[in-house]
């Protein structure tokens, strides 16, 4: 970690494919930290399971569409740990542990907890399961698995991570000071609607894939959502509230981007032009790594080979910490 700022650990559910959403609210500040962080990319596929345990025969395919998505972004190999959660067994042990000294109460009280039981899907009429409301424990042990200090997060989930902090301390409290309390890394992460105006959701099937072709990505943005008060040409636009002007903002020129303003409010820029323009935009972004994923996609020998590799760099630096972990709480059966 030699002139690196610290060390991180962040990923994603393999519950879909990745869209433009996720490029913009993680991929591309997590590809730009690379270089003055030791980064660690989970793919969770243990905390998939929280929600959709009856949902694993895909399982497979998720994850590496996970890890097709993440390098077309550029998140590098050569530059980061990228590794799937389950081949890591130590976690499990790990997060047993920390379990142990995590107060019921504090995992009832999480706001991510309570908003999962408020739109759970009832898979069988059981209610919500124990993996459910650990879930948070679990995400310590992931996260302290490889002693991150720092962690990128929305100020939405601050709460969440304020909880690992509460797990650490109460940890060290009892068997010394072996983790450190990890500090979030506040990221502005961009809200990108959805076909439908919407957030950009994989629920909500109003989504941009990675994966999705030219032609799929020209098709769904025609098919945008555009300013309801704007019915026909030569109607005055209300741009901020039109979705469609939220991708000229984050893909266009600024200079080109008042002009569309101005041509919108005076009805001179048709809603058919400007969705036009705003997919060309959108491609000459995006382009790049539509073209990598195929590549990747082609090669899927290559793929899972890097998920092999950093499961072994992570299974080092994990045996490490269990080591430690086991001496301080006197399970150590060979001293």
């Amino acid at each position: 970690m030699l002139g690196k700022k610290g060390r991180i650990l962040s990923g994603h559910r393999p519950t879909g494919l990745l869209h433009i959403g996720h490029y913009e609210g993680t991929l591309r500040a997590w590809a730009a930290m690379q270089d003055d962080y030791d980064c660690f990319f989970e793919i969770a596929d243990w905390h998939a399971l929280t929600t959709g345990y009856d949902e694993t025969a895909t399982m497979p395919e998720r994850i590496e569409q996970i890890a097709i998505d993440w390098m077309a972004a550029g998140l590098d190999p050569e530059r980061s740990t990228l590794f799937v959660q389950s081949d890591v067994p130590e976690h499990a042990e790990l997060f047993l542990l920390l379990g142990m000294v995590t107060p019921v109460s504090w995992l009832e009280r999480c706001p991510t907890y309570k908003d999962q039981i408020a739109n759970l899907r009832d898979i069988d009429g059981a209610g919500p399961g124990f993996g459910l409301l650990g879930y948070p424990v679990l995400q310590a042990a992931d996260i302290v698995m490889y002693k991150a200090n720092v962690v990128p997060v929305g100020e939405d989930q601050l709460p969440h991570l304020e909880l690992t902090r509460e797990i650490v301390r109460r940890f060290n409290n009892f068997f010394g000071g072996i983790f450190p309390e990890p500090e979030a890394l506040l990221s502005d992460f961009a809200a990108v609607p959805g076909i439908d105006g919407r957030k950009m959701s994989k629920s909500y099937d109003n989504a941009i894939n990675l994966a999705d072709s030219v032609d799929e990505v020209a098709k769904k943005m025609k098919s945008m959502f555009t300013d309801p008060e704007k019915l026909r040409m030569g109607d005055p636009g209300h741009p901020d509230r039109c979705p469609v002007f939220t991708y000229q903002r984050m893909y266009n020129t600024p200079a080109r981007v008042d002009e569309i303003k101005v041509q919108c409010e005076s009805g001179e820029l048709g809603c058919v032009k400007c969705k036009a323009e705003a997919s060309e935009r959108l491609l000459e972004a995006v382009g790049p790594i539509m073209q990598r994923r195929a590549e990747l996609a082609a090669d899927l020998g290559y793929v899972r080979q890097v998920l092999r590799d950093g499961a072994g760099k992570a299974r080092a630096v994990a045996a490490d910490t269990l080591a430690e972990v086991r001496a301080a709480m006197s399970l150590d059966s060979t001293s």
